[in-house]
């Protein structure tokens, strides 16, 4: 049934991860930006690289080593939030950094493995294989399903949280709903782009799209697209100048948003 997949070239996995990525980060990157959670992005993203390498210290799947550890901080970070005699910004800094140094020392220190931390920190999407194109496209179905079934809670628990529990609306549920989604797109999202840049593939489409949207559905549709064509822009300028392309497509992204910017000021002439 899928012996078609295994007739495809490198560049065509890597091109199909990409999309599946970008089309997830639509929707996640926009509520990202509506929460105010891009720190909160970088740090789950950094203490990626902590799974990595505790996935091969223990010779376990790398993904499941992503999902426990981005797991894990997601919890830690959402408990820590409510305490008082810290500052948020502090504890997600503190955490942030504290976990990519502990992976990069750990990383480092596993015997017997070669790790390629460039590869990890900055992405190599032109190493996906068929089992990431799986965990992807598991990942995208998973995402597509809560979001079809809690988008109001997700919704409205965004807008106004207190009104929306005033309303009925479980905005617990909601808020670890969307804080696990996170962790399982960070989780087969380091691949590509890398612990560095993967917050950036997030908000930056978000961030472009949010200027000619009239309503968050359209929002999403849009930051989903420019995802699209930041990954294939990417994949161009990689193959044409021998570019890193989880860079390249970041730097597309980045070079999109500038365009949207300056149209929106030239409108506003």
């Amino acid at each position: 049934m899928f012996d078609w997949l295994l007739q495809l070239d490198f560049t065509t996995r890597a091109l199909m991860a990409g999309l599946g990525i970008a089309i997830l980060a639509g929707p996640l990157g926009s509520l990202m930006i509506w929460r105010r959670m891009a720190y909160f992005g970088d740090t789950l993203a950094h203490s990626t690289l902590l799974g990595i390498s505790l996935a091969l210290l223990l010779h376990l799947n790398i993904y499941i080593g992503l999902v426990s550890i981005s797991l894990i901080v997601a919890s830690l970070l959402a408990a820590l939030n409510k305490q008082k005699w810290l500052a948020s910004d502090a504890i997600l800094g503190i955490l942030s950094h504290t976990t990519l140094a502990i992976g990069l020392v750990a990383a480092t220190a596993i015997q017997g493995v070669r790790v390629d931390l460039l590869s990890y920190l900055y992405g190599d999407i032109l190493a996906v294989d068929l089992e990431d194109i799986a965990y992807i496209g598991m990942v995208i179905l998973i995402v597509a399903a809560v979001l079809w079934r809690l988008w109001r809670w997700l919704l409205s628990a965004t807008i106004h949280s207190d009104l929306a529990q005033v309303e009925g609306v479980p905005v617990n549920v909601a808020s670890w709903a969307f804080i696990i989604l996170l962790a399982l797109v960070f989780a087969v999202a380091i691949k590509l782009v890398g612990v560095l840049l993967i917050t950036a593939l997030l908000i930056i489409p978000a961030s472009a799209a949010r200027r000619y949207a009239r309503t968050p559905e359209v929002m999403i549709a849009i930051a989903s697209l420019i995802g699209c064509i930041a990954v294939m822009l990417g994949f161009w300028a990689s193959l044409s100048w021998d570019w890193p392309t989880g860079p390249a497509i970041v730097v597309a992204a980045a070079c999109i948003f500038a365009i949207s910017l300056l149209i929106s000021r030239l409108q506003q002439a």
